[in-house]
């Protein structure tokens, strides 16, 4: 018997090779190939994950017999939940089939987890299968429940789960971050304005308070911010300014600018025009005004300049659902294109729009851009190119909703017009060369790394109220839809209080590779044939080759 070389090439390859896969396999080291580092965590999940300090655990409610493509959901999240628990073994999960384990459907709801309805074709019957893809965070007696798949309207199931997939790494670590956080930080509500009352403001207190703490800054004298009012401001990592109709104090604009100047966020929703629904509806037409808070020059010191003009969006526009007719005494409703209340669409490639249902916006105006700054400026969302300015003061009216792209008075064609952007960056304070500088103590002319977010509406987060109780942020039930004002606003309190830049994880992007479906469909016999054909082929070969070798060494 011929004796195997150790050292020849071959041999010292199949050694390496061999020792390489033993390495690999009981280290639990993996390689991610992927070109978009699929399978690679953060720096930020890394180091949130780090922080962890006492067991964690992750209840999966994804298991049990579904279709394949939420199998893959199943295995990537799975998969996560590894990686996560090779960062920091404190962090531990499994899965849970709510079914087999006999969980009532109230319980599960009761978790604050809504059932996902898939039918299910076998043997000719159509069944319907309840799925709660859910994950349910637990922390030092405090838990969280993570919908696994993300809800957005308008794309199919397969664009659905893989957008999920994407957001998965986010959408995890985010929650935990959440719940491990002993500290939160604190978000200050203005109120001194005539901003959007309590009742209104509801459904944006609920989203802001799953993760921060938020309240309301009422001035100590009950007429403007002072010098007073400046240690609680300090307290707060965030302020938001939700519909200012009350003009703005110089002495106020002061001590604001200073709060950006040291670090706070803000997040402001203004309306430079006044116009509501209600009087709409009532009288069948309103005079739009323009609505002056004196803060023109304040705005003008980030580049930005909001115009007094309606906007109206031929293209991409929200129903408004009116009474239309009558059939033996009862109401006929029907929804109609309604170009005052245009959407905003995702359209720029941003973790705060990103995978979000379009938002609705009542009545906006536009915001210019005037550029010369050193920080960045990012569009959030823009009109379509179909876009109409009506100016104001000037009549707004319900019969305008039958011919909806028809210039009306004082109307124009316009480009496409910015509803809302993001600041990031050092700003420079407007009052460094001029006398209000010296009101302030401690007066700071340039801020450190800061983030701004500016709407030109200031009607984006107040909610509907029916019956004198608050609907969900972003619901509409005359047209039954949900819009996705309440992940925006989210998504937009997140962006500006990220220490740990984990938003950028909402950008990730995973490529689909797939096989072209037409072709597959235009060669599958071939294909099936060729499959069933070949080895055949192939082993008849090697066989004839093998007897023709053996007829010729003996024969």
């Amino acid at each position: 018997m011929k004796k195997i070389n150790l050292k020849s090439p071959f041999a010292i390859l199949l050694i390496v090779t061999f020792a390489v896969a033993l390495i690999l396999a009981f280290s639990g080291i993996r390689l991610d190939l992927t070109k978009e580092k699929r399978y690679t965590l953060s720096d930020s999940t890394i180091k949130v994950l780090e922080s962890v300090k006492k067991p964690l655990t992750v209840d999966v409610y994804l298991e049990g017999d579904f279709p394949a493509s939420f199998k893959q959901l199943q295995s990537e999240t799975k998969f996560m939940l590894e990686e996560f628990r090779k960062i920091n073994p404190k962090i531990d999960f499994k899965f849970i089939d709510p079914i087999k384990t006999k969980m009532s459907q109230d319980t599960l709801m009761a978790m604050g987890m809504q059932p996902s309805v898939l039918p299910d074709n076998k043997d000719g019957k159509t069944t319907q299968i309840y799925l709660f893809p859910y994950a349910v965070v637990k922390y030092n007696q405090r838990g969280v429940s993570i919908p696994l798949v993300i809800q957005q309207s308008n794309i199919n199931a397969e664009e659905q789960l893989r957008k999920s997939i994407e957001n998965l790494e986010y959408n995890l670590v985010s929650n935990i971050k959440a719940v491990a956080t002993n500290k939160r930080k604190k978000i200050g509500i203005l109120v001194n304005q005539d901003e959007l009352n309590p009742r209104e403001f509801e459904g944006f207190m609920n989203l802001a308070l799953e993760s921060y703490d938020a309240g309301p800054i009422v001035p100590k004298n009950n007429v403007e911010i002072t010098q007073a009012d400046v240690p609680l401001l300090k307290q707060m990592s965030a302020l938001v300014i939700a519909k200012p109709r009350k003009a703005f104090t110089d002495g106020e604009k002061v001590i604001l600018d200073q709060y950006i100047m040291n670090g706070g966020k803000t997040l402001w929703m203004i309306d430079a025009v006044n116009a509501e629904m209600d009087t709409l509806t009532r009288s069948k037409k309103v005079m739009p005004f323009p609505v002056d808070i004196n803060m023109t020059d304040f705005f003008f010191n980030y580049g930005l300049r909001i115009n007094p003009a309606l906007v109206k969006d031929v293209k991409k526009y929200a129903l408004l659902k009116l009474v239309t007719g009558e059939v033996g005494g009862n109401a006929q409703y029907t929804s109609l294109p309604w170009p005052y209340f245009p959407l905003g669409i995702a359209e720029h490639d941003h973790p705060i729009t990103k995978n979000i249902n379009p938002v609705k916006l009542e009545f906006p105006t536009s915001i210019d851009t005037l550029g010369g700054r050193k920080f960045k400026t990012h569009v959030l969302f823009e009109s379509s190119e179909r876009t109409l300015l009506k100016q104001v003061p000037n009549y707004v009216e319900l019969k305008e909703i039958s011919s909806v792209d028809s210039l009306g008075q004082m109307e124009k064609p316009s480009t496409p017009k910015i509803f809302a952007v993001a600041l990031e960056g050092k700003f420079n304070s407007a009052y460094a060369s001029r006398i209000e500088r010296k009101s302030y103590p401690g007066f700071k002319a340039t801020s450190p790394e800061n983030k701004m977010i500016v709407i030109a509406d200031g009607d984006v987060g107040r909610n509907k109220i029916i019956k004198g109780q608050a609907l969900p942020l972003g619901v509409d039930m005359l047209t039954d839809e949900q819009f996705g004002n309440e992940q925006f606003l989210r998504n937009a309190l997140d962006y500006l209080l990220d220490d740990s830049n984990l938003m950028e994880l909402r950008n990730r992007n995973i490529e689909e590779r797939l096989l072209d479906r037409h072709r597959i469909a235009d060669e599958r016999t071939n294909w099936q044939y060729l499959n069933l054909f070949l080895p055949l082929a192939i082993i008849g070969l090697l066989g004839g080759l093998f007897f023709w070798l053996r007829k010729k060494k003996f024969g």
